[in-house]
């Protein structure tokens, strides 16, 4: 699980600063690699190759999406919906972090190595790859 503590204004321009989380259980990575032709590691494997901007930039968003939830109550949940995703997607702490994993490779591989292992194992341990192609198109 990942943590990242993102300071952001609100609608009325107050500073914020929330802690945000995000996790990938083994399933979620499972079933991500069978949405995409070839598996994940061949899907990440092409659009790195093709240094396809698009694609790379979409994985991203996916991932970040797929991941965000929030930690219940009982320490034993993390709680994920497309609902909790999309109103996460309409905030600014959403549009600083997407910046951020687009426009620093280090900061990407770190979170795609952070949010699930499982991710780095699909791609033999190269998630660097993705995010070092992404800014070259």
């Amino acid at each position: 699980m990942v943590k990242e503590t993102i300071t952001y204004h609100d609608l009325d321009g107050n500073e914020i600063t929330d802690d945000f989380y995000f996790n990938l259980y083994e399933s979620e990575v499972t079933e991500l690699s069978f949405s995409k032709k070839g598996g994940l590691a061949e899907y990440i494997k092409e659009i790195s190759k093709t240094e396809d901007g698009e694609k790379i930039i979409q994985l991203f968003k996916e991932i970040v999406l797929r991941a965000y939830g929030v930690r219940g109550e009982d320490n034993k949940s993390f709680v994920k919906s497309k609902e909790l995703s999309e109103a996460f997607s309409q905030t600014e702490a959403y549009s600083i972090l997407f910046m951020k994993l687009a426009t620093d490779d280090k900061a990407a591989a770190n979170f795609i190595n952070a949010v699930c292992p499982a991710i780095a194992k699909a791609q033999n341990n190269s998630p660097a790859k993705i995010a070092k192609s992404k800014t070259t198109k």
